[in-house]
């Protein structure tokens, strides 16, 4: 078992096409581990309970929760889901990892969504250095969030530590 690529594959159905392999999830995006380890199986991805949770456990952004007989991503998605979380307040600066080539359109629209439902802020420089990184060399922004929310703009924070915000306006953006 590759976990890199069983970890994609979850990340891919568990939050934007559950649908491709024939799961439904529900209106807090859970669905039956023994369900979802059938459609992997049907797709080409055969792995066992034990390895879906060493999956899991050792993923280092902690994608995924499992909560008895039901898994579901942590946060991410672009279907239409209600994870449960909580209106709190931010604390006074939070962060973005990006790359250059982005940087004229975020400064001319401040950070949208695109493809999920929320734009994911971390708490710390070097988390965001490491999302940024994916795409390229970083580049890392930083987010008055206190400001925002004094503003009335809602954060919820997800189960493994990521801020969520619907948008982030250029003004608010260091």
């Amino acid at each position: 078992m590759n976990v890199v690529r069983v970890s994609k594959f979850l990340s891919r159905h568990l939050r934007h096409r559950p649908a491709d392999i024939g799961l439904t999830l529900d209106e807090g995006g859970w669905v039956d581990v023994d369900e979802l380890l059938a459609a992997c199986a049907r797709h080409g991805v055969v792995i066992t309970r034990d390895e879906l949770e060493l999956v899991v456990a050792s993923n280092d952004k902690q994608r995924f929760a499992i909560q008895g007989t039901k898994i579901r991503a942590s946060q991410g998605h672009s279907v239409a889901v209600d994870l449960g979380l909580v209106a709190t307040s931010p604390p006074e600066l939070l962060y973005h990892g990006t790359v250059a080539a982005n940087l004229a359109n975020i400064r001319a629209e401040g950070l949208k969504p695109m493809a999920r439902r929320d734009v994911h802020l971390s708490s710390d420089v070097d988390t965001a250095e490491r999302v940024g990184a994916r795409r390229g060399k970083p580049v890392v922004l930083t987010v008055r969030a206190a400001a925002m929310h004094e503003e009335g703009y809602e954060f919820r924070l997800s189960e493994n530590g990521v801020w969520l915000v619907a948008e982030v306006p250029p003004r608010f953006l260091l």
